[in-house]
């Protein structure tokens, strides 16, 4: 996992998660270990995060051992990334989809 990426769980979705996204947008990453498109979009994700750093927080959830926080987002297919702005989901990404286009949709939420 990349170095500016950390791992959150049901019990640190809350401060890591909604709370700092108060502060800056925060991107969740709803992945599994089984999930091949997961493999290949994390990559991305690493990239995502070095261009931001600093202006958005990316973090990662396995929906297998954190069923909680992936079922109160209605999480029903991964990869799925998140957007967390003030508290709320400000938007949403499902699949494994080109950098350009998460970038593009990243771009709406930082300044």
């Amino acid at each position: 996992m990349a170095e500016n990426i950390s791992s959150v769980t049901d019990n640190s979705f809350q401060s890591e998660v909604i709370e700092a996204s108060n502060a800056q947008p925060v991107m969740v990453d709803f992945w599994a270990d089984w999930c091949r498109p997961c493999h290949m979009l994390a990559p991305t994700v690493a990239e995502i995060a070095q261009d931001y750093a600093g202006k958005l927080k990316v973090v990662k959830l396995n929906v297998d051992e954190n069923v909680n926080s992936a079922g109160r987002y209605n999480i029903r297919g991964i990869p799925t990334l998140l957007i967390f702005k003030g508290g709320q989901v400000a938007d949403q990404i499902v699949g494994a989809v080109p950098k350009e286009q998460i970038s593009k949709i990243v771009d709406r939420h930082v300044n």
